[in-house]
């Protein structure tokens, strides 16, 4: 008989206050007030600190008159530039006093908040995260400066404030925000030109402005290369179309043009040739066209062209069935220099488009010239 194996002994229970220990340590990762990366209970003990100001022996004075009761030594271990200023400053009675001017005394508020409990509000992210910007680069708290930049990228950049947006995050030293921001002004410059920022820089920053337009020439600029770029290539795809259609109609037949001396099953699948039905109106022409010379007719001239671009591509004319396919071969030894360059190149950039993938051949492809 087989034997049984004991069961392995249960843990004990956690006690109580174990449990209570772990509740108050974990750490509270997403808020919908604000933002926080240390627990919480280590959080609402310094919160407690600097809202309580217990035992403070720094005054900081902010615009209005305000005052706000800190202390040294989180000050000190917070920024070293906070430090030294706390350091050359005057005492008063027992607390020491610093100013921190040029922005809103809530601004300031927060800012001193986030070196004790590394904590914001988000509504007051919002509302002073520039001047946020300002006093963590000047006093060099990185983790808020992020925090700073995150919120920025994250939705708060505007078209009334990406003017003002881009000067501090050059002036601060923040990359990322200033290419973000740049993005912006070019993107929309037409909106970002009528507001009141735009007006400020005009006068206060001239060289800036002239940077920013000379920025929105430059993408203005790209962006018509590019487009001719991509027309020039779409040509080249719907000529190369054309060649394969060519080459279809006259030696398989087309369901849709012919051609005449070919017999069609009736039960044969329809054309696949997208560029056999852009071709049809201009092949039905050019056969009952009168003038139908080179030069004598612009819609022939075009069907003479495609003719002696599929000659230059065709490599066996002995046996292909375009018409005046060897006449234009034989047409090609009394070229000059200069035209035979100029139809190797477009050869070379038709067999090129062969990689790229196809689009409909519409009936305005006739309008490519040579």
């Amino acid at each position: 008989m087989e034997t049984k194996k004991p069961a392995s002994p249960r843990a004990p229970p956690m006690p109580e206050k174990f449990i209570r220990h772990a509740e108050c340590c974990r750490f509270d990762r997403v808020q919908a007030r604000g933002c926080c990366i240390v627990p919480v209970a280590t959080r609402d003990a310094w919160d407690r600190l600097f809202s309580e100001g217990y035992r403070a022996d720094v005054c900081v004075f902010t615009d209005g008159g305000g005052l706000i009761p800190a202390h040294y030594t989180v000050l000190g271990m917070a920024s070293q530039v906070l430090k030294n200023m706390v350091k050359l400053s005057r005492s008063r009675g027992r607390r020491r006093s610093i100013s921190i001017r040029g922005v809103p005394h809530q601004a300031v508020h927060t800012f001193l908040r986030f070196l004790y409990s590394s904590c914001y509000e988000q509504e007051e992210m919002q509302r002073y995260v520039l001047h946020l910007l300002v006093l963590s680069h000047v006093f060099v708290i990185p983790s808020l400066k992020q925090a700073c930049v995150r919120e920025l990228e994250r939705g708060m950049i505007t078209i009334e404030n990406v003017v003002d947006v881009f000067q501090l995050a050059r002036l601060c030293d923040a990359p990322r925000l200033a290419l973000v921001s740049h993005r912006i002004v070019v993107g929309s410059f037409k909106a970002v030109s009528a507001t009141d920022g735009w007006k400020v820089i005009r006068k206060s920053n001239p060289r800036l402005e002239k940077e920013l337009i000379e920025s929105v020439v430059e993408a203005d600029s790209r962006k018509q290369v590019k487009l001719k770029k991509a027309e020039e290539k779409r040509i080249y795809i719907q000529l190369y179309e054309a060649m394969e259609a060519l080459i279809h109609i006259c030696r398989d037949g087309c369901r849709t043009i012919g051609p005449h001396d070919k017999v069609l099953k009736a039960d044969e699948a329809p054309c696949t040739f997208p560029a056999c039905k852009g071709l049809e109106s201009l092949l039905r022409h050019f056969a009952g066209c009168k003038a139908r010379v080179p030069g004598g007719c612009a819609h022939c001239r075009r069907m003479w062209q495609l003719l002696e671009l599929h000659s230059r591509m065709c490599t066996e004319p002995d046996l292909c069935r375009v018409p005046l396919c060897r006449h234009f071969k034989e047409k090609m030894q009394h070229l000059n220099k200069k035209e035979e360059v100029k139809w190797k190149v477009l050869v070379s950039k038709v067999l090129g488009a062969k990689t790229i993938s196809f689009t409909p051949f519409p009936s305005s492809v006739v309008s490519a010239s040579a």
